[in-house]
């Protein structure tokens, strides 16, 4: 008997009050690394109503203007009307930042300590993923999800859709029969909008303009739409909800479909492993699939504070794999090294290329090198 499953999976846009705190965070460390490859950076943020704090621990020898950062992040990101209850000329930025511990840094800081190699940044785990069902290597339900948050805000900056407001969310739900994607079975998107545009307008140029670009092949006559269901999304923003940083770890990655450690990413820089070696294992797993040796594969990674080499390595490929589990964890520890200096140095992350990926997902993306498949025949039979 077939088993039917439905998996959903969701995103925000960049002027999501979550979303704009991890470019604002990632901001930060770009505008560090790109003056000082080797700062250190643990850069939080939280905004609301006319209002943005930035506070964390950095140690680096780059000269920045955090204000000017924070306020071109806020423009970018849309926030350039008073009426939004925060915009980027007039909001007030609050900077709460300072040298990181020492008691940390000793165990992180290459030649120092008790360790010559570079150690991990703190403890954690990390569990990261790879499919063969999207071109992207990512989960179906993410990559529409993110599709149709994406292609919100184009509308926005092309003034194609001339009601829409920055902040805007998704929600696809996937039908699989047998674990093989089917058809699209519910669409949710809430997005903030002119005060003086109707619902019904609302809903008929979203499901015109938004959803059929980006669905349109998984659409059926079944599929429900869910377009603004209260209604009226106004007040939105920062302005109608709080944002953090790093609130959004399960949109930043694989939609839920996979484990997650927890470990968020935005305004850390790569001596920490929850950014990292994350970026690592979801490079590990993409090669494995990419190698067509099996259909989805998830990495588990462990680290301890201090120690280069991860305390553990797991690798899970679901029962699709076409050789043994065990070869294909061994040939993972014979050929990436997994110590945080030599992750640093494959992936190249002490370059400012962080912000761009606070937005509609860390992976699946054709911008950054940890999406490379230049290993995937080390995994071939």
């Amino acid at each position: 008997m077939k088993r039917t499953q439905l998996i959903t999976s969701e995103s925000v846009s960049e002027g999501h009050p979550d979303k704009l705190c991890d470019q604002i965070s990632d901001g930060v460390l770009d505008a560090m690394l790109e003056q000082d490859p080797d700062s250190r950076v643990a850069c939080e943020c939280l905004t609301t109503t006319w209002l943005v704090v930035v506070a964390g621990e950095v140690t680096t020898k780059a000269t920045i203007d955090v204000q000017t950062v924070v306020r071109d992040a806020i423009r970018a990101a849309g926030y350039t009307n008073s009426e939004y209850g925060i915009d980027a000329d007039h909001c007030s930025v609050l900077i709460a930042l300072h040298e990181q511990s020492p008691d940390i840094a000793q165990w992180v800081n290459t030649g120092e300590g008790l360790h010559a190699e570079q150690g991990a940044g703190d403890q954690g785990i990390m569990y990261w993923y790879a499919t063969n069902e999207t071109p992207q290597l990512m989960p179906l339900p993410i990559t529409l999800a993110h599709g149709l948050t994406k292609r919100l805000a184009e509308s926005r900056r092309e003034n194609e859709i001339t009601w829409l407001r920055p902040d805007s969310k998704s929600q696809v739900t996937v039908e699989y029969v047998d674990g093989v994607s089917k058809r699209v079975d519910a669409i949710v998107i809430s997005t903030q909008h002119d005060p003086d545009v109707t619902h019904d307008t609302i809903r008929s140029e979203v499901i015109e303009k938004i959803v059929k670009p980006i669905c349109g092949d998984w659409i059926d006559n079944k599929t429900v739409f869910h377009i603004n269901p209260t209604g009226k999304f106004v007040i939105w923003g920062p302005h109608g909800d709080a944002g953090l940083t790093g609130r959004k770890i399960i949109v930043d990655t694989y939609g839920g479909v996979g484990r997650h450690g927890w470990g968020a990413f935005s305004g850390k820089d790569p001596s920490k492993v929850d950014r990292s070696a994350a970026y690592m294992a979801r490079y590990v797993a993409k090669n494995i699939v990419a190698s067509g040796i099996c259909e989805k594969c998830e990495i588990q990674l462990s680290y301890a504070i201090w120690v280069a080499q991860p305390t553990s390595v797991y690798v899970d490929c679901y029962g699709t794999e076409k050789r043994p589990i065990e070869e294909i964890e061994q040939i993972v520890k014979d050929n990436f090294d997994l110590s945080p200096t030599w992750i640093i140095t494959t992936l190249d992350l002490k370059k400012p290329i962080y912000k761009k990926t606070a937005t509609y997902g860390h992976f699946g993306r054709d911008d950054v090198s940890r999406e490379k498949t230049d290993k995937a025949d080390v995994f071939k039979i």
